[in-house]
């Protein structure tokens, strides 16, 4: 075990310890981070949407504590209908594999909030936010809603073409505690994590907590490495107003596994990865190649003695690289003010603010570093500084509710990529998760501007006690600048806007009365505005062919239809929805080369998309402590125009053809039992075959995987043991190899590519908690 992992198992004993510590010098109490209820008769821990008129599915935090301590909030919706959520680590959160889609929509487009503060479209280059996984500790997410087809009108995001995922931070508790959880599991992880509420001092309440993650890569050299300390709190001023705050602060680092194709995985197997543990291999790979005449770049190369031939099994530059890493580093705050007005009338404001700098880094061996080496270490650097504001003004007009929405938000983010010297023959003079400085050139250097306004406005309309229709439209307009390009000439500089101040979205919702549940229909169109970057968008490309797209170029739009049935029956309650979805001026960005060298991006309107399909979920109180959940979506979303040039000549015949990543027929079921302190779990996934190429000659089949976890909690005794809880989790219950993670480079149109990431093998961890 390291030294950090030894520090970490003392910080979590003392966490532990100062725990029961408190439970001995105070009377138990319960906070909602470590809420005791769980398993509990009226505990409800997956929410259908009841009295919404479009396909809407919260999860409790209830839930979420099912996972593996410290796992993505993603992995607790993975279970519900039509979620696809992929990722190349147990816990879900090392960021250059995670990829969530809805509906044949892919990450970046789809929306993303954190307590109503915009995220951006969480791709792992975000330009406008940050991964959900550092903009907060998992153990205080009080819940998650996921909106399969569209998010309320006045969401905060420019990306929501296809649904929306709303991540709420757990409120503060009313009783002073101290709550905090150990885990130790496969290749030496250790995650700790501890937390203090205040409890209620005159309507003031708060907390902090602190978490750690340590966890080896499950496969070669390397670590996920991460702290986070999360602060919030609250004050009620009496008769419904309200004040909260808080500041998240993350710092974290990740080395990353090596991608691979189809070819790769059946000659060198799932468990191939980058050769981060042996430097003069790296470099001999990086020699031969150079030899060969594989590689090239503007810095001299020396001749050496390594010949042409690879070492085997190695047959190419790109089987293997010495090593890569993210490094991502954030502050995130937020002030919320609510207040009502009158007895009919309430208002919010909130402001927040978002610093990030990050640097995604690579051992390259396509440019040699000027000390000698046939090897020098790549970065893309980010910097974003985010400002933002958002206003509600809600209405109660009798048979009318009426809200009006505004965000606004000013996002100055620098990009930049750099090439930095590493010399030394038998170890590296840096590491891929040491902040670079002093580059020996730079390739590219943009600043970029995007300033973003939006309003909504939408009224909930009682015409009878059991039905109703909702009316709303928004507007938005997000303006871009490229406006410094520092390394002269190398990217193009301009300004582009996203503009539609009609988007209009209807919904009805008919309560068949009792038990009998209730139907809706909702109809919404949503725009996807354009990033202002120097890797995607229309400023990733050069001068010349910026002008040449910009006259023509539309942003991506949708129009979904979805109705559905809602119904509750005794112990069963659930959801079974129905839509339709028009995606037109669909921009495909491609690159010339391979995806990880990063050569400009070109992007057009190539079309339109159709998406059909039927999802379906359901929760069943078997008996008193089982609980079943099971969803199942099909989804059908198809290319509906050939890819062609500015002559009408087809370059690309894709129509008809399946969007990439985008499966048929995803299935969940999971038992879930609660009796008596003791309390077990066990999930199952299905998903399709998946293509990753626009001509589908190229996919990864179906899989079918199993978690499991078992645990005992104490609840029925005083002193110390009140409130411990000791579980055993596994991840990929039978081993399962398959590939997790598509399109890591991007999707080409047709053969292999070096764009999949393999999934975790089977994992254990053991987790104790303390709640109180």
């Amino acid at each position: 075990m390291t030294n950090m992992s030894c520090r970490a198992l003392i910080l979590a004993g003392a966490s532990l310890a100062f725990a029961a510590n408190a439970a001995a010098q105070t009377s138990p109490v319960v906070t909602q981070v470590a809420a005791t209820e769980i398993g509990t008769e009226d505990a409800e821990i997956i929410v259908f949407g009841r009295g919404e008129v479009r396909q809407v599915t919260e999860v409790t935090q209830l839930d979420m504590r099912r996972t593996v301590a410290g796992s993505s909030p993603f992995k607790a919706i993975e279970k519900l209908p039509g979620v696809n959520f992929q990722s190349a680590d147990p816990f879900g959160v090392y960021e250059w594999s995670t990829r969530i889609s809805l509906r044949g929509f892919n990450q970046n487009q789809l929306g993303f909030t954190f307590d109503g503060v915009p995220l951006g479209d969480m791709s792992y280059g975000n330009v406008n936010g940050l991964h959900i996984s550092r903009a907060i500790i998992s153990d205080n997410v009080g819940s998650v809603r996921v909106s399969q087809g569209a998010g309320a009108v006045g969401t905060a995001s420019t990306s929501n073409l296809g649904g929306t995922i709303e991540f709420t931070s757990r409120e503060p508790s009313a009783d002073l505690g101290v709550a905090g959880n150990f885990t130790y599991g496969s290749n030496e992880t250790i995650r700790a994590f501890a937390a203090i509420d205040s409890g209620d001092i005159g309507g003031f309440r708060s907390y902090i907590s602190y978490a750690y993650l340590d966890a080896r890569k499950w496969k070669g050299v390397g670590t996920q490495y991460s702290h986070q300390v999360n602060a919030k709190a609250t004050y009620d001023f009496g008769g419904g107003g309200k004040m909260t705050g808080f500041v998240n602060y993350t710092d974290r680092r990740e080395n990353d596994y090596q991608d691979l194709s189809l070819e790769q995985i059946g000659r060198l197997g799932y468990d191939w990865d980058n050769v981060s543990g042996d430097w003069p291999l790296a470099l001999r790979i990086a020699q031969v190649a150079a030899n060969r005449g594989d590689v090239g770049g503007a810095v001299p190369r020396r001749p050496n003695t390594a010949g042409k031939v690879y070492p085997g099994p190695i047959t190419s530059v790109d089987d293997a690289y010495y090593d890569a890493g993210g490094l991502r580093r954030d502050w995130l705050g937020g002030l919320k003010l609510e207040v009502p007005l009158t007895d009919r009338l309430d208002a919010t404001v909130q402001g927040y603010y978002h610093n990030n700098k990050g640097q995604g880094s690579w051992f390259t061996p396509y440019v040699a570093s000027p000390s000698g080496n046939d090897i020098s270490f790549r970065t893309t650097e980010y910097g974003i500084e985010r400002i933002g504001f958002l206003g509600n003004v809600s209405a109660d007009l009798g048979a009318h509710a009426v809200k009006i929405s505004l965000w606004w938000e000013n996002n100055d983010f620098n990009q930049a990529r750099r090439f930095y010297d590493v010399s030394g023959t038998a170890t590296p003079s840096t590491t891929a998760l040491t902040y670079q400085s002093k580059p020996f050139a730079s390739q590219w250097d943009n600043a970029y501007n995007t300033e973003t306004f939006q309003y909504a406005v939408q009224d909930q309309i009682e015409l009878t006690d059991s039905f109703s229709i909702s009316a709303a439209f928004k507007g938005q307009s997000v303006k871009l600048r490229a406006r410094e390009n520092i390394v002269t000439g190398a990217l193009a500089l301009g300004n582009i806007t996203s503009e539609d101040f009609f988007l209009p979205q209807a919904g009805v919702l008919y309560k068949l009365g009792g038990s009998a549940g209730e139907i809706f229909a909702n109809y919404n169109e949503n725009q996807r505005a354009f990033s202002a970057s120097a890797t995607t968008g229309p400023f990733a490309t050069t001068q010349a062919g910026f002008a040449a797209l910009r006259p023509n170029l539309e942003p991506e739009k949708s129009k979904t239809v979805e109705a559905g049935y809602r119904f509750g029956f005794g112990p069963v309650r659930g959801v079974v929805a129905g839509y339709y979805v028009d995606f037109s001026n669909r921009i495909l960005g491609t690159q010339a080369g391979a995806g990880i060298v990063g050569n400009p991006v070109i992007l057009a309107n190539v079309g339109s998309v159709r998406s059909v399909g039927v999802e379906a979920g359901l929760t069943w109180k078997i008996i008193e402590p089982l609980t079943l959940t099971a969803s199942y979506a099909y989804n059908d979303s198809t290319y509906r125009d050939n890819v062609v040039n500015a002559a009408g000549v087809i370059t690309q015949a894709i129509k008809g053809k399946t969007v990439v990543d985008s499966p048929k027929h995803i299935g969940n079921v999971e038992l879930a039992l609660d009796s008596d302190g003791f309390y077990a779990r066990a999930n199952g996934n299905f998903m399709s075959e998946r293509f990753f190429t626009y001509s589908n000659d190229k996919s990864v089949p179906s899989r079918a995987i199993f978690d499991a976890k078992v645990g005992y909690r104490f609840t029925s005794t005083d002193g110390f043991l009140n409130g411990l809880a000791i579980e055993g989790s596994v991840t990929n219950v039978t081993d399962k190899r398959y590939v997790a993670t598509i399109g890591s480079n991007g999707y080409g149109f047709a053969g292999d590519n070096q764009t999949l990431l393999a999934a975790a093998p089977r994992q254990w961890f053991v987790t104790a908690r303390k709640d109180f």
